[in-house]
């Protein structure tokens, strides 16, 4: 079943499209918290996004453009400011479609199943982390924090990967070497230390201070 992000502040709107959709076999979530609609779509993992241009706090246009950072989920933008330069700059921000306002949801429904059945694959898409505001692809190992991204090696991907799906828990320093064992990265007890400040390092550069601590004597934790 494929998942629809509805990014329409008009609770009417949006509800009659979740209506309509879901009538159709997919699954249709409306965002309510409209300021952080990027931290809303990591934790939904939605295959197709449907974007208002006018929003609070930030509009359409700023959304596409940070969810274009780390994904490449279609984005149709939904809005009654349908004049060329708005379809212009919707297409320019990272969008794949446009349906003005007021709209059939007929047509609409038809829009999203062409655009789903011509895009992608999207396995890929669903190795998204989020933690306190830091959003981790494991795909692309790249970690993006307030704008900032940084990449990352093969071993920091899978340190990091194991920490963050066991968030709140102590990883010990054997669980994670035998992670990257599976990994065809045999490292010893010497190299996971080093490997673990080179992590800490590039999350310090992007900003991020103190999220993984280490438990002496015992291994890791994402705080």
């Amino acid at each position: 079943m494929y998942r629809l992000l509805i990014v329409e502040d008009d609770e009417v709107i949006a509800k009659a499209i979740q209506k309509h959709m879901e009538g159709w076999g997919y699954e249709a979530v409306c965002v309510e918290d409209f300021k952080d609609v990027l931290q809303v779509f990591v934790a939904q993992k939605p295959q197709l996004v449907l974007m208002d241009i006018s929003l609070p706090f930030y509009n359409g246009y700023h959304w596409c453009d940070e969810i274009r950072k780390i994904s490449r989920v279609p984005v149709i933008f939904i809005s009654s400011a349908s004049d060329n330069m708005n379809i212009v700059m919707a297409v320019n921000m990272g969008g794949d479609d446009f349906v003005a306002k007021p709209f059939d949801l007929n047509v609409l429904q038809a829009k999203v199943q062409a655009m789903l059945r011509r895009t992608y694959d999207f396995a890929g898409e669903n190795n998204l982390l989020e933690h306190r505001g830091m959003i981790f692809d494991s795909s692309r190992g790249t970690v993006l924090y307030e704008g900032v991204q940084v990449e990352l090696t093969k071993n920091e991907i899978g340190i990091l990967k194991t920490l963050t799906e066991q968030k709140g828990k102590i990883v010990t320093r054997e669980k994670l070497m035998e992670r990257l064992w599976e990994s065809d990265n045999f490292i010893d007890d010497n190299t996971l230390t080093v490997n673990v400040a080179r992590l800490r390092k590039k999350l310090e550069e992007a900003g991020i201070e103190g999220m993984i601590r280490t438990r002496k004597g015992i291994g890791y934790t994402l705080d």
